[in-house]
């Protein structure tokens, strides 16, 4: 029962939202090999002044073992 949550800056539509949401599912399903039923994808808007104290530090420099696709940027040059 494969469950993602998107961390992403405000500001896309609900159809990019809807779109991103229905293309993840598509992945998780032919990747994983589980029912379209079993995948649920939850989508959690954050300000861009928020960004670095309330996904980078916390879900990505924290976690490290946990990030299959680091990000392009260090927001602590």
């Amino acid at each position: 029962m494969p469950h993602v949550i998107l961390k992403m800056v405000s500001g896309r539509t609900e159809t990019q939202k809807r779109t991103v949401a229905e293309r993840l599912t598509r992945v998780i399903v032919e990747t994983l090999g589980v029912d379209d039923d079993s995948v649920s994808v939850a989508i959690e808007d954050v300000a861009m002044a928020d960004w670095t104290k309330s996904v980078y530090v916390p879900d990505i420099q924290a976690k490290p073992d946990t990030i299959y696709k680091k990000p392009g940027y260090d927001p602590f040059p």
